[in-house]
């Protein structure tokens, strides 16, 4: 999981200037996992503030082109990551798809929707990685349908263990933009946390599952 600093402090201060990410160890949100958690990121709401768009665009154009080479195809994971993965196949100009969590229950029965053939390479667009397993059942279904898959790029990455394994088994390289640990730092910097949170923030990300609320 590889991040440029200068891109990364960036990606986070504007994540957290419009709210995308928030973070808040005294009254933590549940995900749909079930998991406690100090930080909650929505990167749809960077669809609504067009600057922001822009260099995200930009950025996940450029983090394509310089390391993985540019593909034949664009693939975006549904549904958080279509909007963002259109953009950056329009600023490539390249063809995009996307891809289901699973195959449709009706109709066609697609998982992934457009049009690509076995033998072309892509590069998958993530919004944001946690544990890794969605973005993955992404990569399998595109490498099912014989497609060559160059890495995937995405806007945020929590860096949990799981995910880096997971990730190293599946023998694809993952490019964020911003990061947890450069995320932290960017918020004690411009007094978004607290010293006090800090110790909060550090003992989730190194056991999320098992995490428990501070006590007041």
């Amino acid at each position: 999981m590889i991040v440029q600093e200068e891109v990364a402090v960036k990606t986070a201060e504007l994540l957290l200037q419009i709210k995308a990410i928030k973070l808040n160890p005294s009254n933590p949100y549940t995900w749909a996992s079930g998991w406690r958690s100090p930080i909650y990121c929505d990167n749809r709401k960077i669809l609504s503030y067009p600057k922001v768009r822009t260099f995200i665009r930009q950025q996940l154009a450029a983090a394509i082109e310089s390391k993985t080479g540019k593909p034949d195809v664009i693939a975006g994971v549904a549904t958080g990551a279509i909007a963002h993965g259109v953009l950056a196949a329009q600023a490539l100009d390249l063809p995009f798809i996307y891809v289901r969590p699973k195959p449709k229950e009706h109709g066609l029965g697609n998982q992934i929707e457009g049009e690509v053939e076995a033998g072309k390479r892509a590069v998958v667009v993530e919004d944001l990685v946690s544990t890794g397993m969605s973005s993955l059942q992404a990569l399998q279904a595109l490498r099912s349908a014989g497609v060559e898959v160059k890495g995937m790029v995405a806007i945020f990455d929590y860096g949990f263990q799981v995910a880096k394994k997971a990730f190293n088994e599946a023998k694809c390289d993952l490019f964020t933009l911003s990061d947890y640990p450069t995320l932290i730092r960017v918020a004690m910097e411009t007094n978004y946390i607290k010293e006090a949170d800090l110790k909060a923030l550090t003992a989730w990300r190194n056991h999320p599952d098992t995490w428990q609320q501070p006590k007041s």
